[in-house]
């Protein structure tokens, strides 16, 4: 089997070696990067909006361009979130956790290295686990019960332990505002109208890409108001030489790893994807730390973790797409849409019917992940002279690009004021010292956690979590995983009163 899988590999290659595939693959990538770094683009948008371009293409070139966006723009979004605090993806919200505190260090050339390394080994990593994994590993996730699925959520949720350090009880109530303010729009079981104020435009609760805006980027420029940072002589310190050393990646290898494969098995779960894989990898990475306190100030590691993980996510979000026919995601919905107009069904049968599909498709994600990194060391030192722009003139393009970013996703003026909303209240929360963070894990796993937990309840009732084995230690970890970095703040806290 493994000899007829790497004879079928070799075939794709060989459909690569023409000129068209190679083009499709340099365009896709540099497409996905704008996309990713655009904020209000997201990969699933950027997907999206050239998929109508390919009408007339063939089917493996049609979808090796759209491939090669999706896996391009996880990594361009962290060309803003390392440079301005800017996510342009969601998942992007992880990187600026270190990337961010790096530029302001001078570093910004060793937040974007690293950032782009992590992002192409974890690339690559995931597209191996779903060129040799992909069938079984489908089958396994389709399996999982919802009352799994919301034990997956709650253990994201307690990453909310580590992202607070000593402050955690505030990043605990700032994740609890994200879980409530998900509550808001209809209800996914019963269809009730919930907190939507007489508005339809609420039916969907608030959006979140332009809710990260405004608790990132908007906040970030109200701060710099306030504070009167605005003069040339606070600019970020910048050197030429300030790039990663081959011992700087090497000494990431365990993280780069660790993340890559935790971030392609999150990618498969229905539901999961980029941005909670993001999240898990940076909490594990913390975890595994022998100073995690200097996670959150420009620590290599957080990036690294975040990612690989959310770059190794797309080949895991492939695998129930192509496998079983079932999109995990926004982008992957958008791939099922592509593949319909091509007359191609996904699933097994695909498998059966159109190899070379399918293992053209595997070699293009390979050789995209090479390009992209090709292409992310020829721009980096262009993209690093953002950290030098005087901050009159940054703070108003910042401004000027979160408003257009935010009109993008739906073009609605409802959207801008949702991301000038989060950034008033992002500017406000961190005056009081309460993260922004906590509040996007929230948003993004309270759907996850809410639609699992009824319908698991529905199907079982409340003993469900406790009587199905994978649900029994997803929630113990949950409990470890929360309760743990609790207590050895508490001793931390201890030994600093007795003077130790």
């Amino acid at each position: 089997m493994v000899k007829e899988l790497l004879s079928n590999l070799f075939e794709g290659f060989g459909y690569l070696a023409g000129i068209g595939p190679i083009i499709a693959i340099v365009a896709g990538v540099i497409l996905g990067i704008l996309a990713g770094a655009m904020p209000g683009l997201s990969p699933s948008m950027g997907v999206a909006l050239l998929v109508p371009f390919t009408y007339g293409m063939s089917p493996q070139i049609a979808l090796i361009l759209l491939v090669s966006i999706y896996i391009a723009a996880n990594y361009g979004g962290s060309i803003t979130a390392v440079t301005i605090n800017t996510p342009g993806t969601p998942s992007a919200v992880v990187t600026s956790f270190d990337g961010y505190p790096l530029t302001q260090q001078g570093k910004a050339g060793i937040g974007l290295g690293i950032s782009l390394v992590s992002s192409t080994v974890g690339g690559i990593m995931g597209t191996i686990i779903l060129i040799f994994f992909s069938v079984p590993l489908a089958r396994m996730a389709v399996r999982l019960h919802p009352a799994e699925y919301f034990a997956l959520a709650i253990f994201g949720l307690t990453t909310v332990a580590s992202l607070g350090g000593k402050n955690w009880p505030k990043a605990f109530l700032a994740a609890m505002l994200g879980l409530l303010i998900n509550t808001i729009g209809i209800d996914p079981i019963s269809g009730v109208k919930r907190f939507t104020f007489g508005t339809y435009r609420l039916f969907d609760g608030f959006a979140l890409i332009p809710a990260l805006i405004g608790l990132f980027a908007l906040s970030e420029v109200f701060t710099r108001i306030e504070e009167f940072k605005l003069e040339k002589g606070e600019e970020t310190k910048y050197e030429k030489t300030q790039w990663p050393t081959f011992l700087d990646y090497w000494k990431l290898k365990i993280t780069i790893v660790r993340s890559s494969i935790l971030g392609t098995l999150i990618g498969i779960f229905p539901g999961a994807g980029a941005t909670i894989a993001a999240f898990l990898s940076y909490d594990l990475a913390k975890k595994f730390s022998k100073k995690p306190e200097t996670f959150g100030k420009g620590n290599p590691k957080g990036v690294a973790a975040a990612e690989a993980a959310n770059s190794s996510s797309v080949g895991g979000a492939l695998v129930p797409l192509l496998a079983l026919g079932i999109p995990e995601s926004a982008s992957t919905a958008v791939l099922v849409g592509a593949l319909m107009i091509h007359d191609l069904v996904p699933g097994p049968m695909l498998f059966v019917e159109r190899p070379d599909i399918i293992y053209s498709l595997f070699a293009a994600l390979l050789i995209a992940n090479i390009v992209m990194l090709g292409l992310g060391l020829f721009g980096a030192r262009l993209w690093v002279k953002v950290t030098v722009i005087p901050k009159k003139v940054l703070m108003p393009a910042i401004l000027a690009i979160s408003i257009i970013g935010s009109f993008a996703v739906h073009y609605s003026f409802f959207d801008v004021a949702t991301c000038i909303g989060f950034g008033i209240a992002g500017w406000i929360l961190k005056k009081y010292g309460y993260p922004g963070a906590p509040i996007v894990l929230g948003m993004v796993l309270g759907k996850l956690a809410e639609t699992n937990f009824r319908r698991a309840v529905i199907m079982g009732g409340y003993d469900i979590f406790f009587t199905r084995p994978v649900s029994l230690i997803l929630l113990v970890l949950a409990l470890l995983s929360f309760g743990v970095p609790l207590y050895q703040t508490y001793k931390a806290n201890k030994r600093e009163k007795a003077g130790i």
